[in-house]
């Protein structure tokens, strides 16, 4: 029997879990209060504190470091990768420490290196940077810029996994659109396995509760010029105070849909999420000539029967529609380090030299 640590670090939160094979005999999400973390510089700052959050869960639940075979964590933005199974190793650690975006995803793989000692195989899968785009996804219109592949990549693998065996065949043989709904959102053409296109969640796509999405860039353009803002509050404006949190000043699905029933505003906004969501599974279904065998809806807001009708009305006919709702993270890479430890996958070993984007691009 294996045992795993596994890491999550969110934005406000550290999800952790210890598995036993296949199961989770213990889980916990960790809430980082807000104060406590706006304290920190930058989100980097922020690793000992949370170390400390995931050593105090180790001994609540019972366990001992000495007792854990492996420890997997989410992936951070290290450049582009391959999706697989990659090894934390001292390339990987300085990639994570050095990273242009400050993402707290880059956390989970420092806290679980520190954590191992040297002693404990430390892994992740399907890192945020997962990159398995065609040249023709690359090209934005202008030559000094790149799209890039952010996505929730290890949720979407793992639902395109599972959206495959519910149609009884395997993940590689499927072309999908999965659309990953949640504070971010990811709509993502897989094709045969391979994810060819996606937007960028945090500069592209359909706007969601705290991200503005796709927005007019000369308007953007005069906003960065006009004196009012400097670049961190420029970025603060659309990513993380953005999208519906803006126009309703709430970022939970859940309360704006209670609003919308007695405020018309409201209810404009919400339907109006679910328009540009829409459209982008309809511009994925393009990318795969058509030739769809689900569209898939996950993450948080799936959960919403009322808000998935909203996007079914616009997209059902293009494909079956397939909800699987809810993050599937912790799951996902608890597998993909148990299929490294049971010799069914190699694990993969990431190399800064090796990236596939132009580093100007990153």
């Amino acid at each position: 029997m294996y045992r795993i640590l596994v890491i999550n670090c969110g934005s406000t939160s550290t999800k952790v879990a210890i598995f036993e094979n296949e199961k989770s005999v213990f889980e916990k999400e960790l809430s980082h209060d807000i104060e406590i973390l706006s304290n920190f510089k930058s989100v980097r700052d922020q690793l000992g504190y949370r170390k400390e959050s995931v050593i105090s869960f180790v001994k609540e639940s019972g366990f001992d470091m000495k007792d854990i075979s492996a420890i997997s964590c989410r992936g951070g933005l290290i450049g582009p990768v391959e999706s697989g199974t990659y090894l934390v190793d001292e390339s990987m650690v300085e990639a994570l420490k050095n990273s242009k975006v400050d993402h707290a995803s880059n956390l989970s793989g420092l806290i679980g290196y520190e954590l191992s000692e040297g002693k404990i195989p430390v892994y992740t899968t399907d890192p945020v940077s997962v990159d398995e785009f065609e040249d023709i996804s690359r090209i934005s219109g202008i030559p000094d810029l790149e799209r890039k592949s952010y996505s929730h990549a290890l949720n979407m693998k793992m639902v395109g996994r599972m959206a495959a065996k519910e149609l009884g065949k395997n993940y590689e043989e499927c072309n999908f659109v999965i659309a990953h709904l949640g504070g971010g959102i990811s709509v993502a053409a897989h094709k045969h396995g391979r994810m060819i296109d996606v937007n960028n969640a945090n500069d592209e796509g359909p706007f969601s509760p705290e991200r503005t999405g796709e927005l007019p860039v000369g308007d953007v353009v005069k906003m960065a010029y006009s004196g009012k803002y400097t670049k961190n509050e420029l970025k603060k404006r659309y990513v993380g105070h953005g999208g519906l949190v803006s126009y309703i000043s709430t970022n939970d699905l859940r309360t704006a849909l209670k609003m919308a029933k007695g405020d018309s505003r409201v209810d404009l906004i919400v339907k109006a999420m679910a328009y540009q969501i829409s459209k982008s599974i309809s511009e994925m279904a393009t990318v795969l000539d058509g030739n769809v065998d689900a569209i898939v809806l996950t993450g948080g807001m799936s959960y919403s029967n009322e808000f998935v009708d909203m996007i079914k009305m616009y997209v059902s006919k293009i494909s079956l529609v397939l909800v699987i709702p809810g993050g599937h993270e912790m799951e996902a890479l608890a597998m993909g380090t148990l299929r490294v430890l049971e010799g069914k996958e190699k694990a993969k070993f990431y190399n800064q030299r090796s990236v596939k984007v132009n580093e100007k691009a990153v």
